[in-house]
């Protein structure tokens, strides 16, 4: 499912007009990339978290030039869905 296509469906579902839909998604976002660049999670209650995982510094290869480069520690974003929405899914999904 495209974005647009949840666009259309939450404007079907609500009778709201696409173009409200769209600004609100996207401020959706936006607020969530915002938190997370700012190293703070967003929680909502029986969806899931959007959350900062650590990765540890590491060292990697560069195959073509055969050389190893060390991977400084940094922050990736992650989701952790809620337990009930863990639950629906596989409930629903043969």
């Amino acid at each position: 499912m495209t974005k647009a296509e949840v666009i259309s469906a939450i404007a079907d579902k609500t009778g709201v007009d696409k173009a409200s839909v769209s600004v609100t998604l996207e401020s959706f976002f936006e607020t969530v990339k915002a938190e997370l660049s700012k190293g703070e999670g967003v929680f909502v209650r029986g969806f899931g978290s959007f959350v900062n995982k650590k990765r540890a510094a590491k060292k990697a290869r560069n195959i073509s030039a055969k050389t190893t480069v060390d991977v400084p520690e940094h922050y990736v974003p992650g989701f952790k869905p809620a337990k009930e929405f863990t639950e629906q899914v596989k409930s629903n999904v043969k």
